[in-house]
């Protein structure tokens, strides 16, 4: 890695060539420091681009000039000051910095600077003068032992002032006379914006970042809330960028419940905490730590009420605030009051008992829907697709599927009493019957779930154990993903794209439940949207997204209005393409090829294990192959796999046991592979969102006859293998090269059979 040494470049063009985000490596940003002596931590606050400009620019530097830095951060200003000057001895006082830094310059071969860790300049051994000298830090600080290092000539920066947003830009200069000049050079604000901080820490780009200044300021509303108007940018990783800009702790419900303190909630009233966004945690040795959505929150106003020395702000997002306080008011996710628990509790081995009589204390039925509400809002707050309330005897169970994975969610302490009221207020809520419990209910229902709107879909089922429920949360003002953001490779992405203008035709996207499918076809069906030239129908079940320029229909069963009963009816509409939200049975799929045949492109779903495999699905549902053969022009079959976490991403040694099935060969010596060891972004987990892993089979001349021959399915297979057929396996690997996925995913994703390369 290489830096930009031309003497000649301005300052602002050498700090716009380097690689800033190389620097910025969430782990060291957001860790917690402490100095010798001194328990309360430090939390480094971070220098915009502008004002390492501005400081830079200040000290006048030439190529012969040696410079002591103080403060040495992350290491970029050292590098940008290397670049220019002959010699830099940068100084940190907190060692993980400090090695941070040396790692990183290194890379960028920078031998003329040198990082030493040290708590005063009194500590080194140092050997001036200096020609120049940059103190970094939001003190400011100025000492005479830091002026008396200055060679005649010689010039000291630092900024000055109260607050890092509030502050000037002082310049020392030692006259030949040994006499020490100050000069204010203004205003300065040491820190950047939080626009700013979202760019280099890769959260967004500069196209977005204006359109977020620009919402500000036509709406007259502050950045963070111009950030959450936007819609795409995560809610953490907002605050997480505050946090950092602050200098303050982000921290999440899960850490700060089992801190709350009984005695620290009775300091001050609710009233007065609420109005003013706390959320007392504990005082400890004279400090009363609160939690706060709002960064410039005045803390200090809790001290004579709190009756402590200290207050400290630690930060939450407004969401973990609302989370904070309902598992309060429950009493830590609740359990029974008293008066209910003791004699009106039925015997957890009835599971036959009446659940209605738990609903009848309206008192009992308020708490029971706060319970419900909570737990939404912690599944929505995890990222989760699903929560399962479960039943074993006396034990409730509940799990949240998060990335594909259950999750135990040990926290919440439930009787079998407490889930047989909260399946009631699903029930009711998903306008199912409360008395039916000995048969399976299906049913959805609408919930606002912490300013986002969700629906629910709801499945009960009888068990041994008594009822068990099922919720999928499906958001419905999700931004929709684009064909570029969907993760395909580049060259599968174009090939979808391609099949999109075909005139007729139908393209299936297959694969199991939840893995991805609808989106992917919402992806194509954005594209086209923008086609004006072209019109567009779909039927769904149900509308998940409402696109623009797309005239889209719900699947009404109730009255007899289904997927088929629309495909007849499209036909009649003029359409150019035609989107059947899932092919489910014969009559809709009969009806979707002889749209094909009557010129339409037909875009539909359909469940089954990969792209050959939904062949033999579309036989199986009473299609002649004849059809089959001559309508169906690609399959697209996908799984989704869990991303690596990009904040903790390393590269790691594949399994041996696996390898040895994946590659019967030996491992390639030029394949790499990556994990993810746990962050606080993926909560430990490694992992973080997921990924789609394609099949793609493009119907051809030689693949067309083999439908028609209706060819057994590993036939089949071996013809499309032979025709070019891109597999999930090659695609994996793609993704485990690009440090996409790890190598473990394999497992999840593919049968043992597919692990190694399939033969002809």
């Amino acid at each position: 890695m290489s830096a930009p040494t031309e003497q000649t470049q301005s300052i602002k063009e050498i700090i716009d060539l380097l690689p800033r985000e190389e620097f910025l490596d969430p782990q060291v940003l957001f860790a917690d420091a402490h100095y010798d002596g001194d328990d309360k931590p430090h939390r480094m606050v971070l220098t915009s681009r502008r004002a390492v400009q501005q400081m830079v620019e200040a000290l006048e530097l030439s190529a012969d000039d040696r410079v002591l830095h103080i403060g040495t951060g992350f290491g970029f200003t050292a590098l940008v000051l290397g670049v220019i000057a002959k010699e830099v001895i940068s100084v940190e006082r907190v060692p993980h910095r400090a090695r941070f830094a040396r790692e990183k310059l290194a890379l960028f071969d920078r031998t003329n600077v040198t990082v030493i860790e040290a708590k005063n300049l009194s500590d080194l051994p140092l050997t001036g003068p200096f020609d120049a000298i940059l103190v970094e830090t939001t003190a400011g600080e100025v000492t005479g032992e830091m002026l008396a290092l200055l060679a005649p000539g010689g010039r000291l920066v630092a900024p000055r002032g109260v607050t890092p947003t509030s502050q000037d830009l002082h310049l020392f200069r030692r006259l030949e006379s040994g006499e020490i000049q100050d000069e204010d050079l203004g205003n300065f604000r040491l820190i950047p914006s939080l626009e700013e901080i979202l760019i280099d820490l890769g959260v967004t780009d500069v196209e977005k970042a204006a359109q977020v200044r620009n919402m500000s300021r036509t709406q007259r509303i502050g950045i963070t809330n111009a950030l959450m108007k936007i819609g795409d940018i995560d809610e953490l990783e907002i605050y997480r960028a505050l946090a950092l800009q602050r200098g303050l702790r982000l921290s999440r419900t899960e850490e700060l419940i089992h801190q709350i303190q009984p005695d620290a909630l009775d300091r001050i009233p609710r009233t007065f905490m609420k109005h003013n966004q706390f959320v007392p945690i504990h005082c400890t040795e004279g400090t009363f730590v609160v939690a706060t959505p709002d960064p410039d929150a005045q803390v200090s106003i809790l001290r004579g009420p709190a009756q402590c020395d200290e207050v400290e702000a630690v930060l939450i997002t407004p969401t973990d605030y609302r989370r904070l306080w309902r598992a309060i008011e429950l009493d830590q996710y609740g359990s029974l009051p008293q008066h209910l628990r003791e004699d009106d509790e039925p015997d957890p081995q009835d599971r036959f008992s009446d659940p209605r009589a738990v609903v009848e204390d309206e008192v009992h039925s308020k708490r029971l829907n706060s319970i419900f509400d909570g737990i939404l809002m912690d599944a929505v707050a995890e990222r989760a697709s699903d929560i399962h309330f479960e039943r074993y005897d006396d034990r409730v169970r509940i799990r949240f599927r998060i990335d594909g994975d259950c999750v135990d969610m040990t926290r919440y302490r439930i009787t079998p009493f407490e889930l047989m009221g909260i399946i009631n207020v699903i029930k009711i809520g998903s306008n199912l019957d409360i008395a039916e419990r000995r048969l399976p209910q299906g049913g959805r229902m609408e919930r606002n779930v912490g300013g986002h709107l969700f629906d629910l879909r709801v499945q009960t089922q009888p068990s041994h154990h008594g009822e068990y429920v099922v919720i999928r949360l499906l958001p419905r003002d999700n931004r929709m993903i684009t064909i570029e953001e969907l993760g395909f490779p580049e060259q599968l992405a174009r090939e979808y794209e391609r099949l999109l203008i075909s005139p007729s035709g139908m393209v299936l996207v297959v694969g199991p439940t939840g893995s991805g499918k609808s989106t992917t076809l919402y992806a194509g069906l954005q594209l086209l949207a923008d086609d004006a030239t072209r019109k567009v129908i779909t039927v769904e079940d149900p509308v998940e997204y409402s696109i623009d320029q797309v005239q889209q229909t719900q699947v009404k069963r109730r009255i007899g209005f289904n997927f088929a009963d629309a495909m007849r009816s499209f036909v009649r509409q003029d359409p150019d393409v035609i989107l059947v939200g899932e092919i489910r049975d014969g009559e809709t799929a009969l009806e979707a090829i002889r749209a094909s045949q009557t010129g339409h492109l037909v875009l539909s779903t359909l469940h089954s294990n990969d792209a050959v495999d939904a062949v033999q699905r579309l036989f199986d549902l009473g299609m002649h192959a004849n059809s089959v053969a001559s309508e169906l022009i690609a399959v697209i079959a996908q799984r989704l796999a869990r991303r690596i976490c990009t904040h903790c991403k390393e590269q790691t040694t594949p399994d041996p046991q696996l390898a040895a099935e994946v590659f019967p060969d030996g491992v390639p010596d030029d394949f790499v592979c990556y994990k993810g060891r746990g962050c606080p972004r993926c909560n430990g987990r490694g992992t973080r969102g997921r990924i789609a892993v394609i099949e793609f089979l493009k119907v051809s001349a030689p693949i067309r006859r083999a439908i028609a021959a209706r060819l057994q399915v590993d036939d089949l297979r071996s013809r499309c293998l032979a025709a070019g057929m891109q597999t999930m396996r090659s695609t994996a690997l793609s993704l485990i090269s690009d440090g996409l996925i790890s190598f473990d995913e394999l497992q999840r994703l593919l049968p043992e059979e597919r692990l190694a390369p399939e033969t002809l």
